[in-house]
């Protein structure tokens, strides 16, 4: 089993309201295709055309830390420095006040190291007088030149970033490259790879992606049209058939008012509390919990957590009216494959052993952590069986609904505040108006990040911010409020594709739900007609590759990625996780030799079908006997 070594260990803490935050440059790679404009630099004037100085807004008041550090040279646009007319323009955003002081130091650079001038640099050193005329040695002067040259290379990184876009798109870009360089040579490399490819395209990466190839991509044109020929019920008729004002999925049930609260929530057997033991650990048996517990996996599992971690207590939260919208919760969860209230309560846990991790310790609030557990149990409720983009390409009642944006997720969050709504159920009634808001607030955004093709971007966000403060050379990871939801989001992504990371038989149960899932999708695929979704062909397909192009792609960067925030405390997760990727590794010959036999059957029962039929035609053309009699 592979070593994971990890070189930076982080002690996170929350960030004070004062602390000063400092950024930095990211040295990402960042080369997408952007339409440019040339100013004038003479034309950014801070004065009046009359050249009377204008009154200026609170914009350009100095703030506490510039009067502080006084650094006007970070200040000062950079642009003067070029066209001296401008004069001294004051700049107040943070990060063109980055970009200002950066180029002051390269200008100071060229000066202190009497770099000689070069006009045929991609960035010209202009002819300027020396600071100093004493001779330098050649090492020194090399030195400067190769800082030069970094510097350079910073600065055009940096300046070719969209303003409106954050600095993690940097890397998402890049990585969204990467991956879809990585994911063209997968799919060269068998058959069996380009379906495998697309899938992973489809899923983990937004369909608008300029870096996606083209070659990788599936029709949605060519599916959305065949779906609107072969779905019997027209658009308008589904519109008509939807009360659009009202949220769709929701069932009554009777409120329970059990005088007795069990143990664990539920009345289960007692082979239960051996495994509600575990919660706190990484991979229990959560169907043996589902059993046990006589299918109230999710109820008895997100109870059990809440009342341990003492949220009932800090919440004034009334244990039956907690129970009542669990059970209510638990029953609007579909009979799924996959997508089932187990998947929920496996999710909820494994949120809680990541929220757990002594790196963590004391960073989230406790609203936060009644949030994030709660957003595991509620993130897939009333989920149909089907993708957002098979929803989406057959014009579903909740793709109208929700405008094609995150479909599933938007519709998870109605049902699990709608089911709030109902006073039985309504077991945050205690918070104060400040605390429900954000607790909306912090649960929206949570599972709206369950939305598989916001992968890259929350891969990217995570990575950012982790070599961000390892740039910083600072070994305490300060957390602002921002940052914190981030986080959040990171680890319900991460709990919600934790599958390859659990016990490899745990690992194969998820996998034969998942594909019997993806296949009944695909079964209804061609009963309409439509192009069949990479993966849901249950006729073409090798599991074993695809459970490795699923690793490989997208769950080890993501946990590599988390294990670097909380090193050490995810490294039995990695090891897990490779050795899983290992086991399916070497079923990969044996599964696609058995896919080539079936692959030659099909054909061969296509050739002789073919042929039957053609030869049928041509008995059909030839006249027979007494029409040739007749004839003559």
């Amino acid at each position: 089993m592979g070593e994971h070594v990890r070189r930076t260990s982080f002690t996170i803490q929350k960030r004070d309201q004062n602390f000063k935050q400092f950024l930095r440059p990211n040295s990402t790679d960042f080369n997408s295709p952007t339409a440019t404009v040339t100013l004038d630099a003479s034309n950014l004037k801070v004065g009046l055309s009359s050249g009377q100085p204008r009154r200026e807004s609170f914009l350009y008041r100095p703030t506490t830390d510039e009067r502080e550090f006084n650094r006007s040279a970070s200040r000062t646009s950079s642009i003067a420095s070029i066209a001296p007319q401008c004069g001294e323009d004051l700049i107040v955003t943070p990060f063109a006040q980055i970009l200002a002081g950066l180029r002051n130091v390269r200008s100071n650079l060229v000066l202190i190291a009497n770099i000689p001038p070069d006009e045929n640099r991609a960035r010209p050193i202009p002819k300027r007088p020396p600071l100093h005329s004493t001779p330098l040695p050649a090492d020194v002067v090399q030195c400067g030149q190769d800082t030069l040259d970094e510097l350079d290379w910073c600065l055009d990184q940096l300046e070719t970033i969209q303003t409106h876009r954050s600095v993690s798109d940097m890397a998402s870009n890049k990585f969204r490259k990467m991956l879809n360089k990585e994911l063209i040579h997968f799919a060269e490399s068998s058959k069996s790879g380009t379906q495998i490819s697309q899938f992973l395209i489809n899923t983990y990466m937004n369909k608008d992606d300029d870096e996606v190839s083209q070659n990788l991509r599936v029709s949605d044109e060519t599916a959305s049209t065949s779906a609107l020929d072969n779905v019997s019920v027209s658009l308008l008729d589904k519109a008509k058939t939807a009360a659009m004002s009202r949220i769709i999925g929701i069932r009554k049930l009777k409120p329970s008012h059990a005088s007795h609260i069990p143990e664990y929530g539920v009345d289960g057997h007692k082979e239960l509390e051996i495994y509600m033991q575990k919660l706190d650990e990484w991979g229990p048996d959560i169907f043996k919990i589902q059993e046990f517990s006589k299918g109230h996996s999710l109820t008895s599992i997100t109870f059990t957590i809440m009342e341990k971690r003492g949220l009932l207590k800090t919440f004034e939260i009334p244990s039956g009216i907690l129970l009542n919208y669990l059970l209510h919760l638990e029953h609007h969860y579909r009979d799924n494959p996959y997508h089932n209230q187990i998947h929920a309560a496996d999710v909820t846990q494994s949120v809680n052993v990541l929220i757990s991790s002594p790196a963590l310790q004391n960073v989230f609030s406790e609203l936060e952590v009644l949030a994030s557990i709660f957003a595991g149990a509620i993130h897939d409720v009333d989920h149909p069986g089907f993708t957002n983009h098979y929803l989406i390409n057959t014009n579903s009642e909740l793709a109208i609904m929700y405008n094609d944006e995150s479909v599933l997720e938007q519709h998870h969050l109605a049902v699990a505040f709608k089911l709030l709504q109902d006073s039985n159920c309504n077991f945050i009634m205690s918070l104060s108006k400040k605390q429900r808001q954000l607790f909306r607030k912090l649960t929206i955004e949570m599972v709206l990040a369950t939305d598989m093709s916001k992968h890259m971007n929350i891969l990217a966000d995570l990575k950012t911010m982790v070599e961000a403060k390892k740039v910083a050379g600072s070994s305490v990871l300060t957390l602002d409020k921002t940052d914190r939801i981030q986080v959040m989001q990171t680890m319900i992504h991460l709990a919600d594709l934790s599958n390859p990371t659990k016990p490899i038989d745990l690992y194969n149960i998820w996998v034969k739900n998942i594909m019997e899932e993806y296949w009944r999708q695909g079964d209804r695929e061609r009963d309409l007609g439509i192009d069949i979704s990479p993966m849901c062909d249950r006729n073409n397909i090798t599991i074993a590759k695809s459970q490795v192009g699923f690793i490989d792609y997208i769950v080890h960067p993501l946990f590599e990625t988390w294990a670097d925030l909380v090193n050490p405390h995810a490294q039995h997760i990695l090891d897990q996780l490779e050795f899983n990727r290992d086991w399916y590794q070497t079923r990969i010959p044996e599964e696609q030799e058995k896919l080539d036999i079936r692959i030659a059957e099909t054909d061969a029962n296509v050739e002789v079908t073919t042929n039957f039929q053609s030869s049928q035609q041509n008995q059909q053309q030839q006249p027979s006997p007494n029409e040739i009699t007749n004839s003559k």
